[in-house]
């Protein structure tokens, strides 16, 4: 193993605890950022592109009947193929915490469209699902099995938000441990069905799961309902008939009490694993190698690299799996007392160069970032790295390596923002700030009716002190279309003001004034 310091030269707070890691093609892609995506990025999906030792990160492309994908943190995702030897491939991204730190229940497929020497396009669809639906849940994980010619898709574990019939005023934002069912999910046909295994008592979050053939293998995780980590380790076989399908689950010894741990493949049979916590105040510093051969799993402790003293000394640290047998592992830079905003990032390479080369097995893996969720305590700082610059060079892109600046001509044309309303006049390709608290608080905010829905602030009308307040205050906000549904805090409707006419001056009625031979005649005559 071989552990290497790389430098950012930007950006780099965008990556926080919760993001995930795809690769396409050795293209390893950033997704899941803290905030709102950058003017020059809407997408959120940034390339992350690492030459001698620096990280820069590049704006990804979708196509233009990509569906609306909010970046999410500690999703569950993996990959999916057509069947078992098929090289094209995609992602399923599942749950995860939102900028607004709400949970998402939706199902998304990222797939490469397109690739030049420029750029790569994706495209990104949601999925619906009938039958048993797994609710929101963020810290969970995804695999997929093969069996009998066909192929199945499982999630398990996870955590979600107290019901809302059981939350307090002091509580509201608590966590719970989701119930320990496992899914099953068919997505050529959209359904979903739920089991629930008597070997499998606590529901588990941050766990490692890593899937071969028809068989899922659960190791580690944090259940909160006990506050333990536990050592088991589960072997769940999926068995694919054509009638109804077979879940059994057996506990097998040799387990590791750990959670959020990062697992890499570095062959067709052979993983490691590495980070993760032993407790809350505990990193666990020691690596394993994972051998899968015969339906069989073979855990054992392996050479950890020499760890840097930042590493060591720092409370936390977090990371993802890029893939080919490397992990991307960050500190929080407050541990060299600079900006606290700044992360450092290492490359820890667990297989020697020389088999980087080797073709990418059809084992599907699924492991949570390595991380303490520190969203159960403190709420995410929505927008945070909110920008609305539309200075690509803010990214530091090479024009003569992989970014053309004519390609961003193409961006009126992805089709990427959403319309909020009927009478949305945002121009993606010219807006500016409306309101000065959106360099650093929301400029879209979600809808509550139904499964909820995107408005921008602009567009609804809202004040500065409104805007304020909703990205805030922990209330549910509805748009003018739906604001008749709300049962709180209402958005705010035009007001339109009354002109009032001004009051006319009173005038003082003239009086004649008579001399006093015309009063004498005047009473001469009056009573003649």
């Amino acid at each position: 193993m071989s552990l290497q310091m790389i430098s950012t030269v930007s950006n780099s707070s965008l990556l926080q605890p919760g993001f995930s890691l795809l690769n396409f093609d050795g293209h390893v892609f950033f997704f899941g950022q803290k905030g709102w995506p950058k003017r020059s990025c809407p997408t959120g999906v940034f390339l992350l592109d690492i030459k001698q030792n620096e990280l820069k990160m590049k704006p990804a492309f979708f196509s233009k009947d990509s569906c609306y994908l909010p970046p999410l943190r500690y999703p569950a995702l993996c990959t999916l193929r057509s069947d078992a030897k098929a090289d094209e491939y995609q992602y399923i991204i599942h749950g995860g915490k939102t900028p607004n730190n709400d949970l998402s229940d939706k199902i998304y497929f990222m797939s490469l469209v397109s690739k030049t020497s420029k750029k790569m396009t994706f495209q990104c669809i949601e999925k619906d699902l009938d039958g048993d639906v797994p609710e929101a849940r963020y810290g969970h994980t995804i695999n997929v099995v093969h069996s009998r010619g066909r192929s199945m898709s499982v999630l398990f574990g996870g955590r979600s938000y107290t019901p809302l019939a059981q939350r307090t005023t002091e509580k509201w934002n608590s966590v719970v441990d989701c119930l320990p069912s496992v899914f099953l999910i068919d997505f050529e046909f959209g359904c979903c069905t739920s089991y629930i295994l008597p070997e499998l008592q606590d529901g588990l979050s941050f766990h490692v799961s890593i899937a071969r053939d028809d068989t899922i293998y659960i190791l580690g995780g944090h259940s909160l309902q006990n506050n333990t980590r536990s050592p088991n380790l589960y072997k769940v076989k999926i068995d694919l008939p054509l009638g109804s399908p077979a879940v059994t689950c057996s506990i097998l010894p040799g387990g590791v009490s750990v959670s959020s741990a990062i697992v890499t493949q570095i062959s067709d049979t052979e993983f490691v694993l590495v980070g993760g916590y032993h407790s809350d105040n505990q990193k666990r510093l020691v690596c394993n190698t994972i051998v899968l051969e015969d339906s069989k799993i073979e855990i054992v402790e392996s050479v950890s690299p020499e760890w840097t003293p930042d590493i060591k000394h720092c409370r936390t640290w977090f990371g993802c799996d890029m893939g080919k047998g490397s992990v991307l592992l960050g500190i929080p830079g407050a541990n060299k007392q600079l900006s606290p905003d700044a992360n450092y990032f290492y490359i820890l390479r667990c297989k020697g160069a020389e088999e980087d080369k080797e073709e990418e097995s059809i084992t599907q893996i699924c492991s949570q970032t390595s991380s303490e969720d520190p969203g159960d305590s403190t709420p995410f700082e929505d927008s945070e790295e909110f920008c609305f610059s539309a200075e690509a060079n803010s990214f530091d892109i090479d024009d003569a390596d992989t970014y053309n600046e004519d390609d961003e001509e193409d961006e009126s044309e992805t089709g990427y923002w959403i319309t909020c309303c009927a009478s949305c006049n945002i121009d993606i390709n010219t807006w500016v700030p409306f309101y000065s608290t959106e360099l650093n608080k929301p400029a879209m905010i979600l809808c509550s009716s139904g499964a909820g829905h995107w408005v921008h602030a602009q567009c609804m009308d809202l004040s500065e002190t409104m805007l304020l307040h909703l990205s805030e205050a922990n209330v549910k906000y509805f748009c003018n279309k739906h604001v008749d549904l709300n049962r709180g805090l209402q958005t705010p409707q035009k007001v339109v003001c009354l002109k009032k006419q001004p009051m006319k001056p009173l005038r003082r009625k003239k009086t004649m004034k008579l001399s006093t031979s015309t009063k004498k005649s005047f009473l001469r005559r009056l009573f003649e």
